[in-house]
């Protein structure tokens, strides 16, 4: 999944990409290079970030979406109103990624259901302006498991199909670097809930700080990518669904590596 922010507040790329051109480009560029959903985001949710209005996010999304849907490239809507979902879907986007797990907007069941498009539901707590104080856990897998599950629950009862169910530990969001880390060792637990995982460590700052330099800095976002090409070899050689990744280049040449590293290929021995 290529990350396309089309915002100008975004952690890692934001403002990049807030010209409708340039978004274009970079998701042709993203999707040349093999990617196989490219994901649309008009609202920052990094630590911290103030929300923007629906008109806003949609402004920014739909003619992205309007365009590349048009060239036959797949997309995902990353959202948490299910206003915006709607009408992303309606503009040519297939799949909803919505980062609080359907908690934000109570109307978000209703679209996925109705819709029948599959529904990413990642673990979340709060909005970005409040979640890290909220990133208190006794045992961060279990917990995150229970949370994860019961979202599940929810929105089989809001008549969501099962099997358009995706998960996503929440890398990040309410969430410490120690927090991260063991939801990456712990990703076995996810996966025998039995529905696809997604994994979303791209540039997060718990990789600028796990490769900080000798005085203690945080590498900066764009200084991640390795790191971030690392985890996704691991998520995939664990059995994840997919990753998320801003660079899809070295992440996809990760990933080949673990898909090879497991079949074993043995007639190109």
């Amino acid at each position: 999944m290529g990350v396309l922010n089309v915002t100008p507040d975004s952690f890692s790329d934001g403002g990049r990409y807030l010209d409708v051109g340039q978004a274009l480009d970079h998701a042709r560029e993203m999707w040349a290079r093999g990617a196989d959903l490219i994901d649309v985001g008009g609202e920052s949710t990094r630590p911290g970030a103030s929300r923007v209005d629906a008109e806003t996010e949609l402004a920014r999304v739909l003619p992205v979406i309007r365009a590349l849907a048009g060239e036959g490239i797949v997309l995902s809507v990353d959202t948490t109103r299910a206003a915006v979902a709607a009408a992303a879907l309606e503009a040519g986007a297939r799949v909803i990624n919505d980062v609080s797990g359907g908690l934000a907007d109570p109307d978000m069941a209703r679209v996925a259901a109705e819709s029948g498009a599959p529904w990413v539901l990642m673990h979340w707590r709060g909005h970005s302006r409040d979640m890290q104080r909220l990133a208190s856990y006794r045992d961060v897998v279990a917990e995150v498991r229970a949370e994860l599950l019961s979202r599940v629950d929810e929105a089989i009862r809001s008549g969501v199909d099962e099997g358009a169910i995706v998960l996503d530990p929440g890398l990040g969001f309410a969430k410490d670097a120690e927090h991260d880390w063991a939801l990456l060792h712990g990703l076995d637990s996810l996966l025998s809930l039995g529905f696809p995982v997604l994994v979303g460590a791209s540039r997060k700052r718990f990789l600028g700080r796990l490769l900080s330099d000798k005085d203690s800095k945080p590498r900066p976002p764009d200084g991640r990518e390795d790191a971030t090409a690392a985890v996704s070899v691991l998520a995939a050689a664990a059995g994840a669904w997919g990753v998320r990744v801003h660079e899809v280049g070295a992440s996809l040449d990760a990933v080949a590596v673990a898909a090879a590293w497991r079949r074993g290929r043995p007639d190109e021995h």
